[in-house]
């Protein structure tokens, strides 16, 4: 999903390194290497496999698929939102495919993945938002892969507790939803979700007995430090375990423009930050994303 910025963008302000038309040198990612890693990509490739790991070109599959990660993308391509950040086509979605549950699963175990991550586009033309094939997605994993824990990276459900009920009812080892940006730019990075509905959401799931959630924001889309750090705040009040912060990138050139590069020096002390907040866990760094470490996030 990301991609590197062609045209030539302002300079960035605090924490943020000057914008010149190429990534910094801690952008750059070496080809992924390892028996492991190439024997995953060998089966992907042979039994036409889905993961976001390669369609999204994430940075961090080859470490990822090393140490038995994958990330799964259900429901469909094509997404009923439009939010400026993101790659994922938006439009009509196709009709839902019910065997796409056993198809997951059965990926999940020919790949003999130990720690599965479970995302979805936003479903809402769907009555249920798309909750009740994430439960049976759920149940066809545990059925057929019974030692894999599973992260489950859900859309916000439009706040509708019967639908988030469901994923509670399943009870995966992680429960993640995604702020993406502190308060102010949700509007325009989002488009169709709500800042405080993302955190009701986190809160309530952690009510109802999720044993740890999780959520992650991108940075270098104009926020301020001190926005940032309020973010942490609300996502702790939210009694959120779990914060990954990474680095935004622009998908096209018809998506949002990266306004700043945040150097390490600055992820560093947001990790600082969110230890000192009570996190059990935080990824910060310009290659993080979402999944990145996903398997040490359920201890």
């Amino acid at each position: 999903m990301e991609s590197v910025l062609d045209n030539a963008l302002p300079t960035g302000t605090r924490g943020g390194a000057e914008l010149s038309g190429a990534k910094p040198k801690w952008l750059k990612v070496k080809l992924p290497i390892g028996q492991k890693y190439t024997e995953l990509r060998g089966l992907v490739d042979k039994y036409s496999l889905n993961t976001i790991c390669t369609s999204g070109s994430c940075p961090n599959m080859g470490e990822c698929w090393g140490e038995g990660t994958a990330t799964f993308m259900i429901l469909g391509n094509i997404c009923t939102r439009s939010c400026g950040f993101c790659g994922v086509k938006t439009g009509r979605p196709e009709t839902v495919d019910w065997d796409e549950p056993e198809k997951v699963a059965r990926s999940i175990k020919i790949m003999n993945i130990k720690h599965a991550v479970v995302t979805s586009v936003d479903r809402d033309d769907l009555k249920d938002g798309g909750s009740i094939i994430w439960i049976e997605t759920i149940k066809a994993i545990r059925r057929m892969n019974p030692t894999t824990t599973l992260e489950t990276l859900i859309p916000d459900f439009q706040g509708i507790e019967r639908n988030l009920d469901r994923i509670v009812e399943a009870n995966p080892e992680v429960v993640s939803h995604n702020m993406e940006t502190v308060r102010r730019l949700t509007r325009e990075v989002r488009i169709q979700a709500k800042y405080d509905r993302s955190l009701a959401v986190l809160k309530y799931l952690k009510e109802q007995g999720i044993n740890r959630t999780k959520s992650g924001i991108m940075l270098g889309l104009g926020e301020q430090e001190e926005e940032v750090i309020q973010t942490l705040y609300d996502l702790r009040d939210a009694k959120v375990d779990v914060v990954t912060i990474g680095q935004y990138l622009q998908p096209s050139k018809k998506h949002l423009p990266v306004k700043e590069f945040i150097t390490p020096d600055q992820f560093a002390k947001y990790e600082k930050i969110g230890l000192e907040l009570g996190f059990r866990h935080v990824e910060s760094g310009p290659l993080v994303r979402s999944s990145y470490k996903a398997q040490k996030h359920i201890l």
